[in-house]
């Protein structure tokens, strides 16, 4: 059984990745295979695939969710939009110096107000004045991980988006697929690899560490996913074959997993609150790809479940000796299930 500080490790500041590479596929890849570790460029994944392999993407496309506005008691607030749930209705984080009370009006980025409505859990209730993804893109900022320290600009505004984002809805990025462009992509379609899509709109809560030294005791945050049945026909196909269904993230794979638990892949939409650790057996991801992930979250957990507790503590000490960039602009790993169905 492994506890909340089995996960921690200590990480040198200068190696968490404040900016883009200037070419996504530039990025290095640690492909760990068993035991084995090799240290290669991204732009070398065509190689390591089999034609017939199927790279399954998370197509969400990150909100410009965080807003700066002020109450009309004058107080100021900060705001981010954690999920949409229709034309005019979010929920979201507010940090002020005094919560705002239900029936009360904030205004924001000083454009529009929004009603203040019922508390749903950690989150507020806003109804907004007109479409809200149109009020989102106007006005807006893009919502950068709490560890990169500077505010969004126009570059990031681009990067902080995967090439084939379409399905707005997350306030974080999917981020092992920031790696791809349509170079790359164009090459993995000449050597044979199939693509599918899910949606999973990542909040914020795949930021915040555990703080239950009892993982059981970890209540985990849920995430909104689709999954259509043109992706479970491409993975039933590429099983059929034997060949790999590799994940583009922990974000395709938790959707995918999710939607295989009972004991099929099932087309659909649902929320998740899976919580993936060491001793999980896997029903439809043979491979991954995946960025490195903060000490003590779900992430590293899920990465050691996947991989192998052992494998994933030596692979980010051979990562951080070789200077490997980390989080959300840093290197990427490609990784083998160790137990799956």
């Amino acid at each position: 059984m492994y506890s909340l500080s089995d996960f921690d490790f200590d990480l040198p500041q200068s190696l968490i990745a404040q900016h883009p590479l200037a070419q996504r596929s530039a990025s290095r890849l640690l492909q760990l295979d068993g035991d084995a570790l090799v240290d290669r460029q991204f732009a070398e994944l065509v190689a390591l695939l089999t034609p017939g392999d199927l790279l399954v993407f998370n197509d969400t496309r990150v909100l410009k969710a965080r807003f700066f506005g002020n109450k009309h008691s004058g107080g100021k607030v900060e705001v981010l939009v954690e999920r949409v749930l229709d034309a005019r209705t979010v929920h979201a984080q507010i940090r002020s110096s005094k919560s705002p009370v239900a029936g009360s009006i904030v205004r924001l980025a000083d454009a529009f107000d929004v009603t203040v409505g019922a508390r749903a859990g950690e989150f507020f209730t806003l109804t907004f004045p007109s479409d809200v993804f149109e009020l989102i893109e106007t006005h807006g900022r893009l919502p950068l991980p709490p560890y990169i320290d500077h505010a969004a600009d126009a570059f990031d505004e681009t990067r902080y988006q995967t090439v084939y984002a379409r399905t707005p809805g997350a306030v974080a990025a999917p981020t092992a697929g920031l790696h791809f462009d349509q170079a790359l992509l164009d090459k993995l379609t000449e050597h044979g690899i199939h693509f599918a899509f899910v949606t999973l709109h990542v909040g914020a809560g795949t930021f915040q560490p555990v703080r239950t030294e009892v993982l059981a005791e970890h209540a985990m945050h849920s995430e909104w996913y689709t999954l259509p049945a043109a992706t479970v026909d491409a993975v039933r196909a590429t099983r059929a074959a034997g060949r790999d269904v590799v994940a583009v993230g922990t974000t395709s794979l938790r959707a995918l997993e999710s939607a295989s638990q009972t004991g099929e892949l099932v087309a659909g939409s649902a929320d998740t609150r899976l919580f993936i650790t060491p001793g999980y057996r896997f029903k439809t991801v043979t491979r991954l790809i995946t960025n490195f992930h903060l000490p003590k979250s779900t992430l590293l957990m899920l990465v050691s479940a996947f991989a192998g507790y052992a494998a994933i503590r030596a692979a980010y000490a051979h990562a951080i000796a070789q200077q490997y960039r980390f989080f959300s602009y840093g290197d990427a790993m490609f990784l083998t299930c160790i137990d799956h169905d």
